[in-house]
């Protein structure tokens, strides 16, 4: 695995964010897509160390699109010049929460989990109930030293706590929220060295792990809207 090749290929697209430019190196495309694709492999097996249901993803299925949407964006640039995985029980799909990586040059890779989607309404309704009725364990987990050591909750929030829910509940803050996610950065040099970034990311994936596992039981009845 050569993670130079990846960071290459979205340096040069950062600079040259064009559709003729994009087309015209489908070959660098490949070659770093073959390049993430292993990562992902690695990563897969790494975790699946300590969380089998990750087992039998297969990597091509787990990665996203560099092309970006700029319908309601002021930045027009065509592509996202970053590669992303996320890595759970059912693939890439927001719900169940996983295991995110960006690979993005200049410093801006990260390692993430928990629920990023502030679009869904119902999933967001489930946590606030369970962190509700389950509060002291949602605190055990985020104030476990480890966890604290790496990690903070991060997320979109209401300015007050919303309607239905007790305004003096000891986990209030929280119940604010409308998405509860980690991020963990990641500088371009700590991916030169392949085994010493798998052996990090994955010791960084098990501690979040009971934090993903808290929003899975959360969320353990959402259905994912038809498109």
């Amino acid at each position: 695995m050569n993670t130079q090749l990846i960071l290459n290929y979205l340096s040069d697209l950062s600079e040259n964010n064009n559709r003729e430019w994009y087309h015209e190196h489908k070959a660098e495309n490949r070659v770093a897509n073959t390049e993430f694709e292993a990562l992902i492999g690695a990563l897969i097996l790494r975790i699946g160390e300590f969380d089998g249901s990750v087992l039998h993803n297969e990597p091509k299925n787990l990665t996203f699109k560099l092309v970006r949407d700029t319908r309601f964006s002021y930045d027009k640039s065509p592509y996202n010049p970053a590669f992303r995985t996320h890595i759970s029980s059912k693939g890439k799909l927001p719900i169940p929460v996983g295991y995110y990586l960006m690979i993005k040059p200049g410093n801006q890779s990260f390692l993430g989990g928990g629920l990023f989607a502030d679009m869904f309404k119902d999933a967001t309704s489930m946590v606030r109930d369970h962190i509700a009725s389950n509060g002291k364990e949602f605190e055990a987990i985020i104030h476990d030293p480890e966890f604290e050591k790496y990690f903070s909750v991060q997320g979109s929030a209401l300015k007050n706590v919303p309607a239905g829910y007790d305004r003096g509940h000891p986990q209030a803050e929280y119940l604010k929220y409308k998405s509860w996610y980690l991020e963990y950065p990641v500088k371009d040099e700590e991916l030169h060295d392949v085994e010493i970034f798998l052996t990090k990311a994955s010791g960084l994936f098990r501690i979040m792990k009971p934090f993903n596992d808290y929003l899975n039981r959360a969320l353990a009845d959402f259905q994912m809207p038809a498109r």
